[in-house]
Order: C-alpha cells, then sequence, then structure tokens
C-alpha cells in the first residue's frame, strides 16, 4: 500500500505489470496467471506488455489479468462500438481491439501521444489498427465533442476508464449518455492500492491522500447510483463494472 508517504509512483515504479494485485498471497496471484491467464496472453500483447514494463512509468499499464477481464466482457456483451479514456502505451487499448469483431471500433483518448506511439506498432502488427481511433487531448473535452453530435448519445456499447482520477466522476456523467442501457462502463484503480480502506490519520502522501480521496468519493457514488447496476472486483488496484439500467 501506498503509506508512510510514499507515492504510487514510489511504489510501483520498478515493478514490472504481472506484480500488479492486492492479493495478500505473491504465490496465489502467480498461480493465477501462470494458469489462466499468461497462457492465454496473445503474443502481440505479451510484446508490448514487456516493452512496457521497461519505461519508466511501466506500472501504469493494465496488469495482465486486467487486460483478460476486459477482453472477455466485450466478448460476453457482443460489443462493437467502444470508448478507452486513458491509454497509455496501449495494452488494454491493444486487448480491446483484439476482442473487438472486425467491424468494431474503439475511439481510444489520451493527453500524450507520445506514450500511445509506443504501442502503435504493436497494435499495427497485430492487424487491428482499423478498428482504434486515437485521439489526443483532455479526455473531458473529447467525450464533450462526441455529446454535441446527438448520434453518438446512446451509441456505444462498452467503455474502459483508466486516466486521472480526480474527474471520474465527470467522466461517469459523460459516459452514462455515450453508453446505451445495457451497456458497460468499467473503472479501473478503484481501490488504489487499498488506500481506500485506511484510516484518515494514515501517513500517505499528497497524491495518495487526493487520488484516495476521488476514488472514494467514486465508489460512494457509483454504489448509490440507481442508473445502474455496480459490481467491484479486487483484480489488479481494483476494477469497477457497471451496467447501464436507465
Amino acid at each position: 500500500m501506498a503509506a508512510g508517504g510514499d507515492t504510487m509512483a514510489q511504489v510501483h515504479e520498478g515493478l514490472d505489470s504481472s506484480n500488479k494485485t492486492l492479493l495478500k498471497s505473491e504465490a496465489l496471484y502467480k498461480y493465477v496467471l501462470d494458469t489462466s491467464v499468461l497462457p492465454h496472453e496473445p503474443e502481440c500483447m505479451r510484446e508490448l506488455r514487456l516493452v512496457t514494463d521497461k519505461h519508466r512509468w511501466g506500472f501504469m499499464q493494465s496488469s495482465p489479468d486486467e487486460a483478460q477481464l476486459l477482453r472477455m466482457l466485450i466478448k460476453l456483451t457482443g460489443a462493437r462500438n467502444t470508448l478507452e479514456v486513458g491509454v497509455f502505451t496501449g495494452y488494454s487499448l491493444l486487448a480491446t481491439a483484439l476482442a473487438l469483431p472486425d467491424d468494431g471500433k474503439v475511439i481510444a483518448i489520451d493527453v500524450d501521444r507520445e506514450y500511445y506511439e509506443i504501442g502503435r506498432p504493436f497494435i499495427e502488427k497485430a492487424g487491428v489498427a482499423h478498428k482504434v481511433d486515437f485521439r489526443e487531448g483532455p479526455a473531458l473535452d473529447h467525450l464533450d465533442k462526441l455529446l454535441a453530435d446527438e448520434a453518438n448519445v446512446g451509441a456505444f456499447d462498452f467503455a474502459f476508464v483508466d486516466a486521472d482520477k480526480p474527474n471520474y466522476v465527470k467522466y461517469h456523467e459523460q459516459l452514462l449518455r455515450l453508453v446505451k442501457v445495457g451497456g458497460t462502463i468499467v473503472y479501473d484503480n478503484t481501490l488504489w492500492a487499498g488506500t481506500v480502506a485506511m484510516p484518515p490519520d494514515t501517513p500517505m502522501s499528497d497524491l495518495d491522500r487526493r487520488f484516495s480521496a476521488a476514488i472514494r468519493d467514486l465508489n460512494v457514488r457509483l454504489s448509490a447510483d440507481e442508473r445502474i447496476e455496480v459490481c467491484q472486483l479486487a483484480i489488479a488496484d481494483g476494477v469497477t463494472i457497471c451496467r447501464r439500467l436507465v
């Protein structure tokens, strides 16, 4: 957990994405990965994951078990038209593109194209670049632009959010208009290294205190939101799945 004045970056920097777990037993997590996750990870995803693990901010990418969950959800729901808010190098984006049907599309939004360019060759090599529509800039602005076109309201089947935590609540309101009734919205980092359950006086960095407070606020709001059905999972750094009801 990010306590004692350490930031999440300080805690996780230098770790690869397969160390990302809230499980108390690393051996059990390794068992899960070795048994049911990594044997089914597409080679192109494995290559991108290993390249990203060497990046200074490599800990920011989704874990293999989380990416597997995203692929499964997209296939189970039959999603065709999707959104991704927060891309980094594109590991979860590649998982989404691989899971979508050949005529599917994912609009991927990130403030930094430089990181996306690291993963773009792997997306092209996988033969799924035609499914990806990358848009650079603040997600709030891009989502507003989508909402300005009435044709986009309720037009998306699925959305995945792994971006700036203080804006999650704002993204939620935008996505509830963009994602169709019966559609799925998935939020990453919704347990924030376990800090959401720490006592208020627990020593932690300013960043962790701010982000943990934002995530706790989100979790309370999602739980009380009658427009969605919600499921919180202790996968990776916490994953919350929302199904739009109305």
